[in-house]
């Protein structure tokens, strides 16, 4: 049999930061209760079907649940899905703070993402984020002292009033701080966010600096031993997220709660975003998955890049030749690279990746 990835979103948060546009709420004990026992009965009504490598808790705050409910979870989790080889629970440093990761860990939590975004305070009180660079020190500490070493840290890029010197200070810190995963994401301002309605009188940085400001994190990471194996992601060896490559290499997997999405028997399908769709297990399909051309442009999003060889063993046909002209014809831009077996695009050719991937998928 072979292995899904398992994602549970949480979808509660403390308070909404302004730029953010994933579905959360605020809960009291009572909801945070009812969704526990929700998720743990749809669970153990999963048990048999199917076994899963990666569990991922995406949010929302998974951390807002408190050890005891993450506990049962865990437990109704690997009950059903059998135990998996990573298991990541995103935090935030103030209600990490509040968490035993030793019981997490006995319970098969070994990766931990905590959402840092900067190292400097001004930027993070720019961005809403209730947290300080100490305290997130303090966090980065804990869940080390208590038996978890593989530490994934968020940062942003393109953020109001982020320079050079603030960035290179939050690289430092994520080193400092004992990481071996970085995610440093470009920011998009997403309609219907607060930062979308005040953008205007934001000193955001203009295009040309993102773009500067995202090469020199590439470099920069670098330097810190972090090698690029996806846009936004970055890696100590062999320490990539199993759970996140499933979705760019086209792979399953199945999502619970509200606004999560799975991919499984080449279909996909998702809960709307809402409490009490999920508590009537509404699903709606979203169409068919994992296409010659869905495989190709996520593919094109890791540093490998495309390689012929995966392609033809997946669809039993070779990459198609006017797909590797119009490659051959991009690389004196710079953007992408060309081998015997592969197609990959240059940390220049990322920044415009949506572009460079439709020019090569127009045949």
């Amino acid at each position: 049999m072979h292995k899904i990835g398992l994602y549970i979103h949480v979808p509660f948060c403390s308070g909404k930061c302004p730029y953010c546009d994933f579905f959360s709420v605020a809960a009291d004990s009572e909801t945070l209760d009812r969704y526990t026992e929700f998720t743990c009965e749809k669970l153990r009504s999963l048990r048999g079907d199917l076994s899963a490598d990666t569990v991922y808790f995406g949010g929302g705050t998974p951390s807002l649940l408190g050890t005891e409910r993450l506990c049962r979870i865990l437990s109704a989790a690997e009950g059903s899905f059998g135990k998996p080889e990573e298991c990541t629970i995103e935090v935030n440093p103030r209600s990490a703070m509040q968490l035993d990761f030793k019981s997490l860990a006995s319970h098969g939590v070994n990766r931990v993402s905590m959402g840092l975004q900067s190292g400097s305070d001004e930027e993070l009180s720019l961005l809403g984020r209730r947290h300080t660079v100490k305290e997130a020190a303090a966090a980065a500490d804990k869940i080390r002292s208590e038996g978890i070493s593989n530490l994934s840290l968020d940062l942003m890029l393109g953020i109001s009033r982020q320079t050079f010197g603030s960035l290179s200070g939050s690289i430092d810190l994520c080193s400092e701080l004992g990481a071996s995963h970085i995610s440093a994401y470009m920011l998009t301002v997403e309609k219907g966010t607060p930062y979308y309605n005040q953008r205007s009188s934001m000193s955001f940085p203009d295009e040309d600096t993102v773009c500067e400001l995202y090469e020199y994190a590439v470099n920069k990471l670098s330097e810190y031993g972090y090698s690029q194996y996806e846009i936004s992601n970055f890696s100590k060896p062999g320490l990539e997220s199993r759970h996140n490559l499933k979705y760019w290499r086209c792979e399953e997997y199945l999502g619970l709660g509200p606004a999560a999405h799975s991919f499984i028997d080449g279909r996909r399908f998702y809960y709307p975003r809402s409490l009490q769709a999920y508590y009537e297990d509404k699903q709606l399909l979203d169409g068919e998955g994992g296409g010659r051309e869905e495989y190709i442009a996520l593919a094109l999003r890791l540093k490998e890049g495309l390689r012929f060889g995966e392609y033809q063993k997946r669809f039993g046909e070779a990459v198609p030749g006017e797909m590797k002209a119009a490659a051959e014809r991009l690389v004196k831009t710079g953007l992408l690279t060309v081998g015997d077996d592969y197609i990959s695009l240059t940390t220049k050719g990322f920044l415009v990746s949506n572009s460079v991937i439709g020019e090569l998928l127009d045949f």
